[in-house]
């Protein structure tokens, strides 16, 4: 069964499949307008600044390697 999700420009809806190259939205024009709303950041991710929090070398080397795990084109060929 095809998971069928609703463009988040438009709320036309969408199927889920690897061959709709610009899902979850409906269109190129869909997926450009988001790009939009990001950029003059009509959309943002915020959360409260955290006084205090303390950062620590291991939470740095978590991150990095986490990006890196995500991120194969950042690791030396061997």
């Amino acid at each position: 069964m095809t998971l069928i999700v609703d463009c988040p420009t438009c709320q036309k809806k969408v199927a889920w499949k690897t061959e709709n190259t610009f899902r979850p939205f409906c269109s190129k024009r869909c997926k450009l307008i988001d790009l939009g709303e990001w950029a003059s950041e009509g959309h943002k991710i915020s959360q409260p600044i955290q006084q205090g929090a303390e950062i620590t070398e291991e939470m740095i080397d978590a991150l990095e390697d986490e990006f890196l795990l995500h991120n194969k084109f950042f690791v030396e060929s061997e």
